[in-house]
């Protein structure tokens, strides 16, 4: 989920809630402005490797192409693919082991014509909050054509990994929460702190997108912004724009 390099993540009293974080009139605990929501009711959830929601999808076969370029002047390319392909994790929570068969989304990233890395990121969509979670992924470093490292990589329910929310099922602004818990490995965090945007790239316009600030609590002072739009997902990473998509159309077209 994150890229190399980079996050992937008033002293009073808020509400850090993501969308569906109350299930069946129980609502998720509060936490300090200073805080990231760090539970969630993943035993009331019945995950599906199918659907999507408002700004993330899990449909086979959707794609997204971003392009754009570091501080140093190096080209960067980057695609993103829902694969026809799932894995399934397990889920340690108190009623037991429960196994998830979640989604297989790819992540390959090129410098200067030359691939950095491969990821193939897990995800499953909570039926009842249209939340998706993500559950891990397997990373490949390359240098020079070769493989050197798999730094980043975490799978639930091993080494005492959790699953955080990827993206809510309703943006809610200023909602806190983990995305991954991985001791060691992975503490990526979100933020929703912007939403109603327009933006423009070279894929087209879009309308009524929200702003995401990612850090983690294993790279202080690291950081990263993200841009999602309604029936697209993501349009801007950091230096990298959507420069052209193929989404699967389940509603009104997602090019405004």
């Amino acid at each position: 989920m994150a890229r190399q390099g980079r996050v992937r993540g008033l002293g009073i009293l808020i509400l850090s809630l993501t969308a569906g974080l109350a299930l069946g009139g129980r609502a998720a605990v509060a936490q300090p402005v200073t805080g990231f929501t760090d539970h969630f009711p993943l035993d009331e959830c019945t995950f599906s490797s199918t659907g999507r929601n408002e700004h993330f999808s899990l449909h086979p076969g959707d794609t997204l192409h971003f392009q754009g370029e570091t501080e140093e002047g190096e080209a960067v390319d980057l695609v993103i693919t829902v694969l026809n392909k799932t894995r399934t994790v397990t889920l340690k929570t108190e009623d037991g082991d429960q196994r998830v068969k979640t989604r297989v989304i790819e992540e390959r990233e090129t410098v200067d014509d030359q691939l950095v890395e491969v990821s193939r990121n897990y995800f499953a969509r909570c039926a009842e909050t249209n939340d998706i979670y993500y559950f891990g992924e397997a990373v490949d470093i390359y240098e020079d054509g070769e493989i050197v490292s798999h730094d980043g990589a975490w799978v639930t329910g091993q080494g005492g990994a959790l699953p955080g929310i990827a993206m809510p099922g309703t943006f809610l602004l200023g909602s806190r929460y983990l995305q991954e818990s991985a001791p060691g490995v992975a503490r990526d965090r979100a933020e929703h702190v912007a939403m109603g945007l327009s933006i423009t790239t070279s894929a087209g316009s879009f309308k009524d997108c929200a702003e995401v600030h990612e850090t983690s609590a294993l790279e202080p002072g690291a950081s990263s912004r993200k841009v999602y739009c309604p029936d697209v997902g993501l349009v801007i990473d950091d230096e990298v724009e959507l420069v052209d998509f193929d989404v699967a159309d389940d509603g009104p077209s997602p090019r405004r």
